[in-house]
């Protein structure tokens, strides 16, 4: 049965991708994007299919204007993909207080705007699904990407809780998890730092340890994204690529042992 899919950042990468997957079998698309000249080509294409929204997600009162908006042209919002976000490249040292702020108020405010505004309209009608765009250095962390780590880490730790909070009425959240993608994340739409020449090191090894094999192809991941939509039991996390879990799986055996290293000290802290 066709939905009606709410879509940030749509405008290029991912999203745009989703999009028309979604628009091509026959789903209502409401698509958002900072620029609506972007999305030409799918107006173009499926006509009164997509409804074009321009969006700053920083700005929350635009945020539920656009949710509120979705449901009168349509009549539901059934799925809400938050995809919008961009990658700020560099160490926490170099990293400005504007830098910070622009990457935390995108990536981390942006989704629960949009998260918030989705929320009531989804539990009057006793279904919905949050699908929130993490990456995944929302579980495990590389140097150069230290607050754009952090802005994932966030979105995992409140999206994790809001699934807890909304089961009951019917809403299901899925954290996509994606590793590395041969997007423009990382190119025209990233934001760099002011380098310091002291970590020029971290910077070569960080680049060193990219290969070619390190980055799928994101058209690969429409399939996965049509099947997460279509679950009648999504999960709560979905790695997508083939990197993120093996590397993932390494980490957290890195994680427990340490703990289990430091047991006997920790369970003295309880203090009884």
């Amino acid at each position: 049965m066709a939905q009606t899919i709410f879509i940030t950042g749509a405008s290029r990468g991912f999203g745009k991708i989703w999009a028309e997957a979604f628009l091509k079998r026959g789903d209502k698309v409401v698509a958002t994007a900072r620029n609506l000249d972007t999305l030409n080509d799918l107006v173009q294409n499926y006509g009164d299919s997509i409804l074009p929204i321009q969006l700053d997600v920083n700005n929350r009162d635009a945020a539920f204007a656009a949710i509120n908006k979705a449901k009168q042209h349509f009549g539901s919002v059934d799925v809400l993909i938050n995809n919008a976000g961009f990658g700020l490249f560099g160490t926490i040292e170099e990293t400005s207080e504007q830098e910070a702020r622009d990457q935390i108020e995108t990536n981390v405010f942006g989704v629960l705007w949009l998260t918030q505004a989705a929320l009531p309209i989804m539990r009057e009608q006793g279904h919905g699904h949050i699908i929130q765009v993490s990456s995944v250095l929302g579980v495990a962390t590389l140097p150069i990407l230290g607050i754009y780590n952090a802005s994932k880490f966030a979105v995992e730790g409140f999206s994790e809780t809001l699934a807890a909070e909304v089961k009951s009425f019917g809403i299901n959240v899925t954290l996509i998890e994606p590793n590395g993608f041969s997007t423009d994340w990382a190119g025209p739409s990233a934001i760099q730092t002011t380098p310091m020449d002291v970590y020029q090191p971290v910077r070569d090894a960080f680049q060193a340890g990219l290969t070619e094999d390190s980055f799928g192809i994101p058209e690969a991941t429409t399939d996965a994204v049509l099947k997460l939509v279509d679950s009648l039991n999504p999960p709560l996390r979905l790695f997508l690529g083939k990197v993120a879990l093996p590397w993932v799986k390494q980490v957290y055996e890195g994680r427990l042992a340490e703990w289990e290293e430091w047991a006997d000290v920790s369970t003295a802290a309880h203090g009884k």
